[in-house]
């Protein structure tokens, strides 16, 4: 079991700088820090399934392994097969894509975004959060789902989310029915909540194909579920071809703030943003972004692409302007590998989970 220090945000403060102390000092003496009077040789050892946490804990600093080594974790932070205790937040992988109706391979998306993820450092130059510095996070792997069932694999994903309690989850998906068994599990802790959704589609199909849960069915079922109010949800990105005029009559009438695409072109999002806080207040609010609400020129591996997305800089300005809010929860789902292209889209996945973390309530700004 993790046990984890609460000796007020100083000695958390003292802790990491003494971590990235030893982890200079790695490099002279080959051995690699995961925590504040913590060394572990680079060995076999780096590779364990399980990693004991006793001090805020740091990805690998200056001085420690290069980037293309090591442990294939989120930001190579330590890794806990499954146990969220002692951690403020978690990344946690959903791989699944037989929720998809499109292009499949989100299955791969959890790996690849670990994988790329070893480019990030722990602190954010441009916002100057630092959250390894007032946060215990790690990564604690990936939802054991069923690749024969999906309706097994959601509940599957409901009972690890519920398991790691209150310590608030960013998952990397899989494709968006990830989103809903998440969104249940929250709810018995925060009750309904508000949402930010980025995303090309409005994912709030009744039904697909005669099945209640899919993809595209996700903000449908949350909520008729009441598990999100609509008066305090936006989702913004959405574009794309309809089957009628009447498509999104029931999601307008629920109450859904509806932000088109087009309307985001040439445009920061930070006059946006502040209407979407006003909206939200101080209410517990979830922060879901699929991959697709980029432009395909940015983004290319996705499993449902559409023309006109947003931009890199526009999914910053979105996420940084979640800071303050009552996070209790993100993901970013539908990075599909297979149609992506020099991992471009699994690099840019990565850097936004860590923007989400940023925002994620307790984290030591500069």
């Amino acid at each position: 079991m993790l046990s984890a220090l609460r000796s007020g945000s100083a000695s958390r403060a003292a802790s990491s700088s003494t971590a990235r102390v030893l982890y200079r000092s790695a490099a002279s003496s080959n051995t690699t820090s995961y925590g504040a009077g913590r060394s572990m040789q680079t060995s076999a050892l780096q590779h364990s399934s399980k990693t004991t946490l006793n001090q805020p804990n740091d990805p690998n600093g200056p001085g420690g392994l290069p980037r293309f080594a090591g442990r294939s974790s989120m930001m190579r932070l330590p890794y806990t097969d499954g146990d969220a205790s002692g951690l403020d937040a978690c990344f946690l992988g959903v791989p699944m894509d037989w929720g998809t109706s499109n292009r499949p391979g989100t299955r791969f998306g959890p790996r690849s975004v670990r994988c790329e993820s070893s480019m990030l450092r722990p602190y954010n130059t441009s916002t100057g959060a630092a959250p390894f510095e007032s946060l215990q996070v790690a990564d604690i792997g990936d939802v054991g789902v069923n690749p024969y069932s999906l309706p097994k694999s959601v509940q599957l994903i409901e009972d690890f989310v519920r398991r790691i309690g209150n310590c608030r989850p960013l998952t990397i998906g899989g494709d968006h029915t990830t989103t809903l068994p998440i969104l249940r599990a929250l709810h018995a802790i925060h009750g309904t909540m508000a949402l930010v959704h980025v995303d090309a589609h409005s994912d709030t199909e009744a039904s697909m194909y005669g099945e209640d849960v899919a993809h595209g069915t996700t903000f449908y079922r949350a909520c008729v579920e009441g598990l999100i109010d609509p008066t305090r949800c936006t989702q913004i990105g959405l574009r794309g071809g309809d089957y009628g005029p009447g498509d999104y009559a029931w999601t307008r009438q629920q109450g859904f703030h509806m932000v088109w695409a087009s309307d985001c072109w040439y445009k920061s999002m930070v006059p946006l943003m502040e209407t979407v806080r006003n909206r939200i207040g101080d209410h517990p609010v979830y922060l879901s972004f699929d991959i697709d609400a980029l432009d395909p020129s940015i983004a290319p591996g996705t499993g449902t692409p559409e023309v006109g997305g947003l931009t890199t800089p526009q999914a910053l300005e979105i996420i940084r302007a979640c800071r303050g809010l009552n996070v209790v929860g993100c993901d970013l789902v539908e990075v599909s590998p297979p149609y992506d292209v020099s991992s471009m889209t699994a690099l840019t996945a990565a850097n936004l989970l860590f923007e989400m973390l940023c925002v994620v309530p307790g984290v030591k700004y500069y």
